[in-house]
């Protein structure tokens, strides 16, 4: 059975006392159905430390946007992995589309963070997903293909199963265009028999899936409702406390597959 895992990624938002709000928010509204779902929150590097301060006695978890595939070094205004664990972080999300975008990371790169993850005991969030383009041109399931293989390679099974996979479709990410429970759905079906057939069908069953197109408090319910959702990847709606505890209770709400 798998557990739903809610993650907030705040991406370049909230300063320090900006959080420290945000937090005690969440905190107060999340009170009555604690522990019923993971729950993850990804603020930026500079308030990371207060908001491990606040969590600490709390059912909340703290991860990072990204991170160095590299130790330490000459490597200007990069955060290692032993920097996040240091401060009390347990997840990392890697590859997220605006790092590919932006940043020109590559599967290979992601690889090798994914591997430097796994190396510290830190749970990556491994972000794959189709542009606009590659899905009016009929390619979802190549790119999809293609991303799983680069970013999961020469992993073992051991090691896979501890990571999660967040499906972001590019094309669904502050457009306003919005993939359907069902388009959603067929790309988590997708990545699962991809797994199985990478792995074994005993990890594919096993594996979290998280669905990071735009998930906000209208579409939540029918999204984590789908067989193969086993989450939310939330941008915007997780910097409103009261639009993110709506997602976090429609997780709890949702059949568990």
């Amino acid at each position: 059975m798998r557990r739903k895992v809610i993650a907030g990624n705040w991406k370049m938002n909230k300063d320090i006392h900006e959080t420290a709000n945000l937090i005690v928010e969440l905190m107060d509204r999340m009170k009555d159905f604690k522990n019923q779902v993971d729950v993850i929150i990804c603020p930026p590097y500079t308030s990371l430390v207060v908001a491990k301060s606040l969590i600490k006695d709390f059912p909340i978890k703290l991860g990072a946007q990204n991170m160095s595939q590299y130790d330490d070094g000459a490597y200007t205004g990069e955060i290692s992995v032993t920097m996040l664990t240091a401060i009390g972080c347990q997840y990392v999300i890697l590859g997220h589309s605006e790092r590919r975008q932006y940043f020109k990371e590559t599967d290979d790169l992601i690889n090798s963070k994914v591997k430097k993850a796994l190396s510290a005991g830190l749970t990556p969030i491994v972000c794959i997903g189709e542009t606009l383009e590659e899905r009016e041109a009929g390619v979802t399931d190549k790119i999809i293909t293609t991303q799983i293989k680069g970013v999961l390679r020469e992993l073992s099974s051991s090691e896979v199963e501890k990571i999660i996979i967040a499906y972001e479709p590019v094309w669904a990410i502050g457009t306003g265009k919005n993939a359907t429970p069902e388009q959603a759905n067929q790309v988590h079906k997708l990545i699962r028999k991809l797994i199985g057939q990478l792995y074994s069908w005993a990890l594919a069953e096993k594996i979290l899936i998280q669905y990071g197109g735009s998930m906000n408090a209208e579409n939540a319910a029918s999204l984590l409702s789908q067989s193969d959702i086993d989450g939310g990847l939330i941008g915007g709606a997780s910097l409103k406390s009261d639009a993110f505890v709506t997602i976090i209770q429609a997780g709890v709400e949702s059949p568990t597959h």
